[in-house]
């Protein structure tokens, strides 16, 4: 069997945290699930609330089966829709309507979709290091470039002049990881606004739309009373990107939602693509059943103490024995920065405690490591002797490589 070129690149490329995830498979196989610590998935173990459990099984019993387990308007139900759009007025004061949304197969089915509409060869998307791996796999789909802008040294905030720099005529798309994945980070609402102006004048620059793609899983998981931008409301050409997979802790569902408003321009024949683009690429629609559930589960909220007290535990802990800590603000990752240079060895020290971390540098940040607490609490307490266990091996081998030279 002879693949394409692209895919062998795309094998050899394969995301680091599936190959981590693996790894922590294998190793509870062979030492037992309870002696592995695995940090490696961002999959979301706080309970499903009972509203999406009772909306599941009310719509089972009460709801012809024909509706809930079949097709429909290739963007989705119009009621659900409907629902989507009002919630987000109301939520956010912007107005929407059913034809401003369309239900898609989770951020990752969004995305896809957005990039096949806007993406010529050799086009570029623009994005913030660090960011979420899979957005080169999916703007390469299409033969276009992901641009990343660097990270500012040990800061993580948004490198505005530099982006600036970085936008030409081919770019299309900008896409905004808030709160970010891997960082944890929850970005400014002074650097959001400053970016809304870094674009504007952009726009009027290259002389095309330039959208924002406003990529939110994490939106809900925000800590310590932080504000997270709606940034449709302050740049217009915005769309709207968000999953269900964190809020409800159903990832494997596939739920959520694009929503593209009047003020984008160009957005009625952008939406008018994008209901074909999901049918052509494959998803037809997103999963019927869901879509009836979030339609009755919208302001269901997230567990935040849960992650909240993972992070106050695993930060607090690693801090105390020396490791040098990103403080996560947003979602549930925390990011570690090696303390070897040699961070190949220090990943082995880590597999040796049982403990699987992912290496960021196919985030764009090389030299740090990082941690999805979205694990049960009990685990991230059994974890704690393994990470010292780390610690002292970690100070031993910098001392005996400083002895060697």
């Amino acid at each position: 069997m002879t693949l394409a070129r692209s895919m062998k690149s795309l094998m050899e490329g394969n995301s680091v945290i599936r190959k981590m995830f693996e790894l922590g498979q294998e190793m509870a196989e062979k030492y037992g699930k309870e002696q592995v610590y695995d940090f490696s998935l961002g999959n979301p173990v706080a309970s499903v609330p009972y509203e999406v459990k009772n909306a599941i099984i009310s719509l089972l019993e009460n709801q012809d089966p024909h509706e809930i387990h079949g097709y429909m308007k290739n963007a989705g139900f119009p009621d659900v829709r409907k629902q989507v759009a009002e919630h987000l007025e109301k939520r956010f004061g912007l107005a929407y309507s059913a034809e401003n949304i369309l239900m898609c197969n989770g951020a990752a089915g969004g995305l896809n979709i957005l990039m096949r509409c806007l993406l010529d060869e050799e086009d570029e998307v623009l994005c913030f290091a660090p960011y979420f791996t899979e957005y080169k796999a999916y703007v390469s789909h299409y033969k276009a470039k992901l641009t990343v802008v660097p990270m500012r040294k040990d800061d993580f905030s948004l490198n505005l002049d530099m982006a600036e720099q970085m936008i030409k005529r081919r770019t299309k798309a900008v896409i905004l990881n808030n709160p970010n994945n891997p960082s944890g980070i929850i970005y400014s609402e002074e650097e959001l606004r400053a970016l809304a102006k870094v674009l504007k004048s952009a726009e009027e620059r290259v002389g095309h739309p330039i959208y924002l793609i406003c990529d939110e899983p994490y939106r809900e998981l925000a800590y310590d009373d932080r504000e997270v931008l709606f940034m449709p409301e302050i740049y217009e050409n915005s769309i709207y990107l968000y999953s269900f997979s964190k809020t409800l802790s159903i990832p494997g569902e596939r739920i959520g939602y694009l929503a593209i408003s009047d003020r984008v321009e160009e957005g009625k024949e952008l939406m008018a693509a994008a209901v074909i683009a999901g049918r052509t690429l494959g998803f037809v629609n997103a999963p019927s059943l869901f879509q009836k559930v979030i339609g009755q589960c919208l302001d269901v909220k997230v567990d935040l103490s849960f992650y909240d007290r993972n992070r106050k535990l695993l930060y607090t802990e690693l801090s105390d024995m020396g490791f040098s800590c990103v403080p996560p603000q947003g979602a549930f990752y925390l990011l570690m920065k090696s303390p070897m240079e040699d961070t190949d060895a220090f990943l082995k020290l880590a597999e040796e405690e049982h403990i699987i971390l992912v290496p960021t540098d196919g985030f764009g940040l090389p030299g740090y490591f990082r941690l999805a607490y979205c694990l049960p609490y009990e685990k991230i307490e059994a974890s704690i002797p393994a990470f010292r266990a780390l610690a002292k091996k970690c100070q031993e081998r910098v001392l005996q490589d400083k002895e060697e030279q």
